[in-house]
């Protein structure tokens, strides 16, 4: 199997990391293989925000009534945001770089995970408004710029099995012959 198709089965969403710090060097080539994503138009649309601070991450873990959580453990995230002023698909090329961020970290033998944050809600209370408002609260980050999600980065606690094919996904295919 290529390398390319074995980075792809062994990235699995992990949630536990390991205290151990991401040192500087793999962060710089983390962001720099996130800006290495296509984008529509070239616009180079992304932006990135990158959180080491304990307290931040544990702020930051609180921004959705589930599933964040575990973001105050993690050593370090990235926030994947967009400059809605440099491209009307600013979202479709913040998931195509955050898609690329969480490749590259596998490569460098780090895990990763998703976490969501636009269109998702802060609390179950709807009038304590969205996840991307509170994010940008913390963060202070440009009134142009719009939050996708972020990127929990860090050395594996545990190892998962890797994906395999299934069957039943190649029965959502629709060939045109």
């Amino acid at each position: 199997m290529n390398a390319f198709l074995e980075l792809l089965r062994k990235r699995r969403s992990t949630r536990q990391f390991t205290d151990e710090p991401v040192g500087a060097d793999t962060i710089r080539t983390l962001i720099d293989a996130t800006f290495m994503a296509p984008s529509s138009k070239n616009t180079r649309s992304t932006r990135l925000a990158v959180i080491t601070d304990r307290e931040l991450l544990g702020k930051l873990s609180t921004m959705r009534p589930s599933g964040a959580g575990f973001v105050k453990d993690a050593p370090m995230a990235f926030v994947v945001m967009g400059d809605q002023t440099a491209a009307d698909l600013w979202l479709d090329n913040c998931a195509i770089s955050a898609t690329v961020l969480q490749l590259a970290a596998e490569s460098e033998e780090l895990a990763s995970c998703w976490v969501h944050v636009h269109g998702r809600p802060h609390t179950d209370d709807p009038a304590d408004g969205t996840a991307e408002e509170y994010v940008r609260g913390l963060l202070g980050t440009p009134a142009d710029y719009r939050i996708l999600c972020l990127v929990a980065v860090g050395h594996p606690a545990a190892t998962h099995k890797p994906h395999v094919p299934r069957d039943e996904d190649r029965e959502k295919v629709i060939y045109f012959r």
